[in-house]
């Protein structure tokens, strides 16, 4: 067994990959977080890294002092309601859709445009575990969709993607985006927004991407949450595979982690597992 790779149910999850095998590649898709999941979770120093969005709030000369101080507010405010375990769920999502949106709008109002997502992505790059760009040209070899879907603001997520030649053509994403103006000028984001807490009510049906994947019923799920394990919800599968990166805290989460996903891979791996993982089951 590889280090750091936590396999809750060893015989569940060889009959799973039998499943998976004996339908073949054209029967399975991929659904998977982006911000700690495809992307590491913590910098070599041990700090946790940067989302998409908090690359805009960590620098003033993007959108300005008073942006990065309102931004910064905001996350005062709502973090520790959106990491208090004593909050319900139903608070949680009423409060995590207020952050969103008011951040969302903050971040059009202070000038957001396509030319500073580029600014952006080339001075704050994001660092991809390694082999991940392994992991997306085996899942293209094998034409194998795979759907990002993300609290993100999608139109930098995908050019963080296109950037490091991630931007395959089985890469789809599911995402918060905005209206552009005609000199490429952030209107407003569209709803519905998709924040931390309610992938379980965005359900992939209501996106384009459904018509791809809706008869591929073998799903392998990634995630670094445990509300990332909601993703599914809504699509009638057939077999599932879900793997859970805990990044952090591992004794404090592992049990909690054990009882969501079906592996999961502890301090911040890499895609190696899961790039074997596959392979066992599309060859």
């Amino acid at each position: 067994m590889m280090k750091n790779v936590i396999i809750v149910n060893e015989t569940d999850l060889e009959k799973k990959k039998k499943a998976i095998a004996k339908d073949g590649a054209d029967k399975l898709h991929i659904i998977s977080d982006f911000d700690r999941t495809i992307t590491y979770g913590l910098t070599g120093e041990g700090k946790r890294t940067a989302t998409v969005i908090s690359q805009l709030r960590s620098d003033s000369k993007y959108l300005g002092q008073e942006y990065k101080k309102k931004a910064h507010e905001l996350f005062d405010f709502y973090r520790p309601i959106e990491i208090d375990t004593k909050i319900s769920l139903d608070e949680k999502k009423k409060k995590m859709h207020e952050w969103w949106m008011k951040h969302f709008e903050l971040i059009a109002q202070v000038g957001f445009t396509k030319k500073l997502i580029r600014e952006v992505i080339d001075e704050k790059p994001l660092t991809f575990r390694k082999n991940s760009l392994k992991f997306l040209n085996l899942l293209n070899k094998n034409n194998i969709p795979i759907v990002f879907m993300s609290a993100a603001p999608g139109d930098m997520l995908n050019e963080y993607l296109k950037q490091n030649n991630l931007l395959l053509s089985d890469v789809y994403v599911i995402s918060n985006l905005y209206d552009w103006d005609k000199n490429g000028k952030a209107i407003k984001i569209r709803e519905p927004i998709i924040h931390s807490f309610n992938k379980d009510e965005t359900s992939i049906q209501g996106f384009p991407v459904y018509e791809k994947i809706k008869n591929r019923k073998n799903v392998i799920l990634l995630g670094d949450e445990i509300g990332d394990v909601g993703m599914i919800k809504g699509f009638n599968y057939k077999t599932l595979i879900k793997i859970g990166f805990l990044n952090e805290n591992v004794e404090e989460n592992l049990d909690l982690y054990k009882r969501n996903f079906d592996i999961v891979l502890t301090n911040d791996a890499d895609m190696t597992y899961v790039n074997k993982l596959l392979k066992e089951m599309i060859r």
